[in-house]
């Protein structure tokens, strides 16, 4: 299975791609969790320490590293020549750390600064990693992507198994997940889902209209104070408290994503 999490920045998709990773790991599989977000956290909500966590350098940072593979350094400039299928073969051997339940984290980052959009070396890195690593490794993987639907504009996402939107209540934040869907559907991805965060009151819940846009709402995840406790103290949620209504939402959750 090879999953990408997205949604409009805040929405929660860290914690759902950090606690599922968990959760596939305790359920015996090898699991690959990819941070591809710009601002990487996805490291604390896998349990790795913040201390240990922050220390990790994203893959689109290395520069000797994107110049060694693609032949040209990052900001080189227009009109350069680079190798746009660098060999990234060994890339998760050797630069993957291995977190809690055995999931393995491979941090790469984003690409966040002006001109984004252009076909520069650390995209063709990053495309050429992320197509590897869901069409030829073995493990789940769970990518969680840069916010927005920016990476899906990039084809990043292409070839994936599903697509997790996070979602929560506000406009923007849904109109995010349309526009994300209909990204998915040109990459003809398979499964389109969505997930909603941050519910107050279930009843308000926005589940008919991302079903009219065509998602398959795999559930929703409610409130809960327990989250920001946890991000205050630098814990992953599934380690934090067994009775966090949110981590009870999560494990229905993944046995729903578990049976598609």
């Amino acid at each position: 299975m090879k999953i990408c999490v997205a949604g409009k920045g805040g929405v929660g998709k860290t914690l759902v791609a950090g606690t599922l990773a968990r959760l596939y790991a305790r359920d015996g599989f090898e699991v690959l969790a990819v941070d591809a977000d710009p601002n990487p956290n996805l490291a604390v909500s896998i349990g790795i320490p913040a201390s240990d966590a922050f220390k990790i350098t994203p893959l689109l940072r290395d520069s000797r590293l994107i110049e060694e593979r693609t032949g040209t350094a990052p900001g080189s400039g227009w009109g350069v020549i680079f190798n746009i299928a660098p060999d990234v073969r060994d890339i998760v051997d050797r630069f993957s750390i291995k977190g809690p339940d055995g999931v393995k984290l491979l941090v790469v980052g984003s690409i966040d600064y002006g001109g984004a959009g252009c076909f520069c070396p650390e995209t063709a890195f990053l495309k050429t990693l992320l197509a590897y690593i869901v069409a030829r490794r073995r493990e789940v993987v769970l990518v969680d992507l840069q916010a927005g639907p920016e990476p899906f504009g990039r084809g990043v996402a292409k070839h994936v198994d599903v697509v997790v939107v996070v979602t929560d209540q506000s406009l923007k934040s849904i109109n995010t997940a349309e526009r994300v869907f209909r990204l998915s559907k040109d990459l003809n991805v398979k499964g389109i889902t969505a997930i909603i965060n941050k519910v107050t009151n279930p009843s308000e819940a926005p589940i008919a209209t991302l079903e009219e846009i065509g998602f398959e709402v795999l559930g929703i995840i409610p409130f809960d104070e327990l989250i920001v406790e946890a991000d205050e103290k630098g814990w992953a949620l599934i380690d934090y408290r067994a009775e966090s209504k949110a981590l009870e939402a999560l494990r229905k959750i993944y046995s729903r994503l578990s049976a598609i």
